[in-house]
């Protein structure tokens, strides 16, 4: 059974109505940040770290790790919510913002869609508009405090807006495509999107899903 399917076993969590307007429907709060990932934890040597910025843009660029210390670096607090139901509020994130990114290097494209490449082969699509905002950073630090390995160092993708799955751990590459072409989870039953206030975790039908799998799993 794959991951799809054992979360749409899960019994649905109601919302507290007081929580409403900032809790997705079918998700849980939680103080804890669950670790879930596929495959082990990779290491790395920060000296031959690299992110690649390539695809349909006007220029290619590769960036060390000391590159991206050096650009504005910037926090952003924000609510997060993994499709696995657990929802966590006012979490800081510090690193650089995706829009800084683009304008310090200059980079230029007409392509509307991205695919996000990280270690082991994992890979995420989304709309160059889901990236394009205010509050979406690359990020080294959560809480004032380097990010510890199962949550992503060195560095992570955050989206606030869409489930967390979409937010990548360990990103090494930012791939500007023409058209939207599904990454690995959304070759693997969940949803193109992920728009938690949609409960866009899933394509084809809009099935139930349990709120215990993540408590199953390892926390920070």
């Amino acid at each position: 059974m794959n991951k799809a399917d054992r979360i749409k076993r899960m019994k649905v969590p109601a919302v507290d109505p007081k929580l409403a307007k900032r809790l997705p429907p079918g998700q849980v709060l939680t103080e804890r940040f669950p670790i879930l990932h596929e495959g082990e934890v990779p290491t790395y040597d920060l000296a031959s770290w690299s992110l690649r910025i390539f695809g349909s843009v006007n220029q290619e660029v590769t960036l060390s790790y000391d590159d991206l210390m050096n650009m504005k670096q910037s926090s952003v607090t924000c609510d997060i919510h993994c499709v696995t139901r657990w929802s966590r509020f006012d979490n800081t994130f510090t690193g650089v913002k995706f829009q800084d990114l683009m304008k310090e290097l200059h980079i230029e494209t007409k392509s509307k869609y991205v695919m996000l490449h990280a270690d082991h082969d994992y890979t995420a699509n989304l709309a160059l508009s889901d990236l394009d905002r205010e509050d979406v950073l690359l990020a080294h630090s959560f809480e004032n405090e380097p990010l510890t390995d199962k949550h992503g160092w060195p560095l992570r993708l955050v989206v606030p807006h869409l489930y967390f799955w979409k937010s990548v751990k360990w990103i090494r590459g930012i791939e500007f495509i023409d058209e939207n072409h599904p990454g690995f989870w959304e070759q693997n039953g969940f949803h193109l999107n992920g728009d938690p206030f949609k409960e866009e975790r899933f394509s084809g039908e809009d099935l139930p899903i349990p709120e215990d799998e993540w408590e199953k799993k390892d926390y920070d």
